[in-house]
């Protein structure tokens, strides 16, 4: 059952690489690899590809350690020297940042600014051109939903997007996969020991939070909900949309 699982998970990984032009021959990836289980089973999937793909390309992987109690960056570091990957750390005093900054009851707007610029700085520096990221299936409609409802605009996470103002490109390979895959395989997995986030329960009754409960409810209303959503977003329909930059007339745009 464990073979098939990550078979399954592969298999979808692989169709969303070729399906979003994410690995070319000669890329050097970084993982963002926090030791949860989509990090995890991002680092052994790439892995698997490393030995199977028909191009050549290279991995390492970066963990950010935050300085909370009983965190441990360095089990997700022994799972990649398993794995034949270079395994980098970056350490912040979190605690100490947000409360200088006065922000302990807003903690992820920094916390994530931070990761951010750290991981592109450290791609440039190891000369990786693609960063790897383990969001899936129902971040990526989760987030979906979240923009549609604060008037953000009809978007979600990319597959494949370039950085802003930067040569760097975010891949996403486990976009077509859905959490419950990933949740199935990794029971039957050792995880590091990673800790918890000590603003855990903030982040449970946050947007985030509540988006993917939604998301839970409705697919008991209706169960092909999530592979309807992943249809939808394949498919734009953009002549039926009311942005007017797509309004035309006798096939011609006005």
């Amino acid at each position: 059952m464990e073979d098939l699982l990550f078979k399954k998970i592969c298999r979808l990984t692989g169709k969303a690489i070729v399906e979003y032009a994410m690995i070319g021959d000669g890329d050097r990836i970084l993982i963002g690899a926090s030791g949860g289980k989509d990090s995890v089973t991002l680092l052994h999937v790439l892995r698997h590809f490393l030995q199977t793909a028909p191009v050549h390309f290279e991995l390492e992987a970066v963990t950010f350690d935050p300085g909370f109690p009983g965190f441990s960056a360095d089990e997700t570091g022994k799972l990649c020297r398993s794995l034949d990957i270079i395994h980098h750390v970056i350490r912040f005093d979190m605690a100490a940042l947000l409360a200088e900054k006065k922000l302990e009851d807003n903690p992820c707007m920094l916390c994530s600014r931070l990761r951010r610029g750290n991981l592109y700085t450290l791609a440039r520096k190891r000369e990786c051109n693609k960063i790897a990221l383990g969001q899936h299936l129902d971040d990526a409609e989760v987030s979906f939903l979240m923009s549609l409802c604060r008037g953000a605009g009809l978007s979600t996470m990319g597959p494949n997007v370039p950085e802003k103002n930067g040569k760097l490109r975010i891949i996403r390979p486990l976009i077509l996969t859905p959490e419950s895959l990933i949740v199935q395989w990794v029971k039957s997995q050792n995880l590091p020991i990673r800790g918890e986030c000590r603003y855990k329960a903030q982040l449970e009754n946050g947007d985030r939070k509540f988006f993917e409960q939604l998301l839970d409810q409705l697919s008991g209303r209706i169960p092909d909900l999530r592979s309807n959503i992943l249809r939808s977003l394949s498919n734009i329909q953009e002549g039926y949309l009311l942005d007017p930059r797509f309004l035309k007339e006798d096939g011609h745009e006005i």
